[in-house]
């Protein structure tokens, strides 16, 4: 059984700035850390290993930096790993991203695809789905357990009001809640053999089988047109008091702000 674990290398949002004059993220001194949802994503898949012998591989697209997540993988007790890079690639949005995704994924080939449910810098939540749709497989999401079944994955999902199990034939693919476990560490040994070892392969535009408007800019129908922080609400209030004078302090707060 083969596990592809996609990944992404994002800059650490508790150190994010952002630039008020161009609305871009500001990443020069923020550290880059794997995804924390697609982390757990890669500990699912180190557990059925674990308990079955799977064969896990990593996936990443990004600039060749993003080679330290795969690294981290590795040291975690993944078998190999596969970054995509390469300018072609650039400016892709969730649509191009999940369709050169896929188009890797179709060439390594596998049983079942294990992604985060979404990525901290977007929170667009699209790229999982989007890879199932383009490889027209099954798209488990909001997994909270996963277990495999013979050649089935049942998935227990966690929605806000309600849980569901759900069955799929394998190849399937499930989107990962950072909730589902808590990832294991690198093991010195893990860390030694994932530099040491030549299981970390570097695909460009030449290796895949892929054409060129499905991907990068040219392959992006959407355009980010400025990034901007959360507003900072006003402190609240605490009224002391019954509930006649905290109703009348309500009103006069309304009428106050011309509301009423």
């Amino acid at each position: 059984m083969k596990i592809i674990v996609c990944m992404k290398q994002v800059p650490d949002t508790n150190e994010v700035r952002i630039n008020p004059e161009t609305g871009t993220l500001m990443r020069e001194g923020v550290p880059s850390i794997m995804n924390p949802d697609d982390k757990a994503a890669l500990e699912a898949a180190l557990r059925i290993k674990d308990a079955s012998g799977a064969r896990v591989i990593g996936l990443s697209m990004g600039p060749r930096q993003a080679e330290a997540v795969l690294r981290e993988a590795l040291a975690m007790g993944a078998d190999e790993c596969y970054l995509l890079t390469d300018r072609a690639f650039g400016g892709a949005d969730t649509w191009a991203t999940s369709s050169t995704l896929a188009a890797a994924i179709k060439q390594i080939g596998c049983d079942l695809v294990l992604t985060g449910r979404q990525a901290i810098d977007g929170d667009t939540a699209q790229v999982g789905p989007g890879i199932a749709e383009h490889l027209s497989i099954p798209n488990l999401s909001y997994a909270e357990d996963i277990r495999v079944d013979g050649k089935d994955v049942v998935v227990r999902q966690q929605y806000d009001e309600s849980i569901h199990t759900v069955r799929a034939g394998m190849p399937a693919l499930v989107t990962v809640l950072s909730e589902l476990n808590e990832p294991r560490y690198m093991t010195p040994g893990g860390i030694f053999d994932a530099y040491r070892e030549n299981n970390l392969r570097v695909w460009g535009r030449d290796d895949l089988e892929i054409e060129d408007e499905n991907i990068g800019l040219k392959g992006s129908p959407t355009r980010v047109a400025k990034s901007f922080p959360k507003s900072v609400k006003a402190p609240g209030m605490t009224i002391n008091a019954g509930a006649d004078e905290s109703v009348q302090f309500i009103v006069d707060k309304l009428k106050e702000k011309y509301i009423l």
